[in-house]
């Protein structure tokens, strides 16, 4: 089974924004094991869309649309789609019921122009959506199925996973189900190359490997009559990917490091603080991300400057003068100098240069990592040329990555 993909926006088109759900939706379809071969960006033409409509009905089996689902004259998706397919469009009065309490419970007035939202093909199952206003919905015509979701990501992805996801499963034909191994301190061909053979032998499951900003992953997916079956024929595939990937694989199905590192720390008792120079406050910016790190997290310093690294945090200007600001020295007494300050178990000192120009003759990219981790000290050498956001966040995560192999034993 085939699916193509219409984003319907002309701000996409204009650059204006990127579209981020299609890589939802698209990795969802695999999931389901519908394949996409076609994605298609349309301004806010109606004529423009209707001949996109029209080349997705002849080559493809299921067609998903993401925007033009709001109360503007531009937002035509709905009325197009329902052309084409033959379909009357008739009022939706829960959905009316919904939209009028949304604006009363913002205490806005609802303007007429609003109602359009809730019109929709007749006989469509109905999206709700409980992240906006506009609902989404999915018929069946003509041997395709339709789709359309709300165009704001805050919207579309979690419609997609709550509400088009299990209206699509019947089509899957069975149940797939798949797990994501999370790898950070090993590329993606270094890990494609751990995997290859067994990559290579394997059927159901299958394993695919993915790369995303300085870490990486494999998706172990399988698919069978049941989800009990399916997760039969992953438990074994799924233990020996996180055999052969050893101490860089950081958990299964988890979010991120931060959430690794968040959740080792709290079933430990364990605090940490840290202290950041080039980082900005990046890595405490991801720490105080999720909610209830206050578990665990008791603050940090920016200590961009020498002066602040020796006044707050007790860095020695012998140590600055003799290694200079970007050092392993520097960042060993950062680590501990934050850790005594604020009281903590764990400290993390983060030196280095992003660049974009050289500093005390050390190259751009160059960052050290320290970890004092109960009395015990752990560095980290970096070095990152691919831009300043890189390296900044490259810093953050091997930071993260440090705590991560003390907590799991594997330091």
């Amino acid at each position: 089974m085939n699916a193509e993909l219409i984003a319907v926006g002309t701000e996409i088109l204009l650059g204006e924004i990127v579209n981020t759900d299609a890589q939802v939706i698209s990795q969802g379809l695999s999931e389901l094991g519908i394949n996409v071969y076609y994605q298609t960006v349309v301004g806010d033409n109606p004529q423009r869309l209707e001949r996109a409509i029209r080349e997705a009905k002849d080559r493809a089996d299921v067609i998903i649309t993401t925007g033009g689902l709001g109360p503007t004259l531009d937002d035509l998706t709905k009325e197009t789609l329902a052309s084409v397919f033959g379909k009357k469009m008739v009022l939706h009065q829960p959905s009316l019921d919904r939209i009028k309490d949304f604006f009363q419970k913002i205490g806005r007035e609802m303007t007429p122009n609003n109602e359009k939202q809730a019109w929709l093909p007749e006989g469509c199952t109905v999206f709700v959506n409980e992240w906006g206003t506009a609902p989404g919905c999915g018929f069946e015509a003509d041997g395709k199925h339709v789709l359309m979701l709300p165009g704001p990501p805050r919207e579309c992805n979690p419609m997609w996973e709550q509400c088009a996801k299990p209206y699509l499963y019947p089509l899957a034909g069975g149940c797939i189900v798949s797990h994501s191994v999370r790898v950070f301190g090993l590329g993606e061909s270094a890990m494609e190359d751990r995997l290859h053979d067994l990559m290579a032998s394997m059927t159901n499951p299958t394993i695919a490997p993915y790369a995303k900003t300085s870490e990486c992953f494999a998706r172990v997916t399988a698919k069978a009559a049941t989800e009990p079956e399916a997760e039969g024929l992953l438990a074994p595939v799924v233990a020996r990917v996180v055999e052969m990937l050893g101490a860089d694989v950081y958990g299964v199905d988890v979010d991120s490091l931060e959430q690794v590192v968040g959740d080792g720390l709290r079933s430990r008792g364990l605090t940490l603080a840290v202290a950041e120079s080039c980082s900005g406050g990046l890595l405490s910016k991801r720490i105080t991300d999720l909610p209830g790190a206050s578990d665990y997290y008791k603050g940090g310093v920016c200590s961009y400057t020498n002066e602040v690294k020796m006044k707050l945090l007790g860095v020695q200007k012998e140590t600055l003068d003799r290694y200079g600001a970007v050092s392993a020295q520097t960042a060993e007494e950062m680590a501990a100098g934050v850790a005594r300050i604020l009281g903590t178990d764990v400290g993390v000192g983060i030196t280095g240069n992003a660049g974009p120009g050289a500093s005390e003759e050390k190259e751009v990219g160059l960052v050290y990592i320290s970890v004092y981790f109960q009395g015990e000290r752990i560095t980290r050498k970096t070095t990152n040329t691919l831009g300043r956001d890189r390296v900044r966040n490259q810093a953050a995560s091997n930071a993260l990555d440090l705590i991560r192999r003390k907590l799991q034993g594997v330091l």
